[in-house]
């Protein structure tokens, strides 16, 4: 489908766009992602009926705008996390010839790298609801839409929203940049992992880090950290610490809200001992779903890290 002859014309005869490749339907949820009677309830809405002034987005494109909604996504949330801290990438995936304010017709387009080449998606702006609830990822401000619509067109690609239900990081990863991604098992974890973080971090690599156990039961233990859950490593330090330097982790869960609670946590003692200039540089204390943690930790709690870039 071509995005620029789809829209202009629906442009010239005013119509707002309606894909047939990818219809207001249960088969683009999928037969298995609910219960057969939650499924027959499900309403598609335009972001032009949600809101009086929607926008694709606003004010930059951030992890923050992302708040992982009904469905077991996170894999892909977690990539699209990595993918807002490198502009880079990011325009690649999220062409700016669009919107709500200049030439609306209903329709979007994204990119994604598949097999080789840069796939454009093209979609309409019909987003699936559950009892007036977003099924998909919704927007931590009300009127921002490019994460329900970028989930939309990685659900076609795909082949339906249940498709996303459960995943690979990895796989993400690599989709949203063409790049080369390696992992490592924090089980068994390099010598030299906390430089390979800081190397990482260093280069603009995007990361990520998965939790062992079951994604379909999501539990979060005591310690704030949800089992069989994937996450965006979005900082790696070396801080002034007592006598010595600390190596710490900043780490994004997709739900934007869930924070580990133990040692370097928003509100832990710790940081009562470093400079504050270090302190108002790395500490944000709110329930965002981002928190700090000790390279050790970082071990104990994760399973897998991932790294990716445009080259090894």
């Amino acid at each position: 489908q071509d995005f620029r002859d789809l829209r202009a014309l629906c442009l010239s005869q005013g119509l707002l766009f309606e894909d047939a490749t990818f219809p207001a339907h249960i088969s683009s949820v999928g037969p298995t992602l609910l219960p057969e009677e939650k499924l027959r309830q499900i309403q598609w809405k335009r972001p032009t009926e949600l809101q009086r002034n929607p926008y694709l987005i606003m004010d930059g494109v951030s992890r923050f705008d992302i708040m992982q909604g009904e469905m077991g996504d996170c894999w892909m949330l977690a990539a699209l996390g990595s993918l807002t801290l490198r502009k880079q990438f990011l325009e690649n995936v999220l062409p700016k010839d669009q919107g709500f304010q200049d030439n609306y017709a209903g329709i979007f387009h994204f990119r994604f790298w598949q097999y080789g080449e840069w796939v454009d998606v093209v979609i309409d702006d019909r987003l699936p609801f559950l009892n007036g609830r977003y099924l998909s990822v919704h927007p931590r401000t009300s009127n921002e839409f490019w994460p329900s619509l970028l989930e939309k067109a990685y659900a076609k690609l795909r082949g339906s929203y249940q498709n996303l239900n459960g995943g690979y990081l990895s796989d993400a990863l690599v989709d949203l940049t063409g790049g080369v991604q390696v992992q490592f098992s924090l089980k068994d974890p390099p010598p030299d992992l906390e430089e390979i973080l800081k190397a990482a971090d260093k280069s603009r690599c995007l990361m990520g880090c998965s939790t062992s156990g079951q994604s379909r039961r999501n539990i979060e233990l005591r310690n704030g950290i949800v089992q069989g859950h994937a996450y965006t490593i979005t900082g790696a330090v070396k801080i002034p610490y007592k006598n010595g330097w600390k190596h710490i982790i900043r780490i994004w869960n997709p739900w934007g809200h869930g924070e580990w609670k133990g040692p370097w946590s928003d509100d832990s003692p710790q940081w009562d001992r470093v400079d504050p200039e270090y302190r108002e540089a790395l500490l944000r204390n709110k329930d965002d779903g981002e928190f700090w943690m000790s390279c050790e930790n970082f071990q104990e709690q994760f399973s897998w890290l991932y790294i990716c870039n445009n080259t090894p």
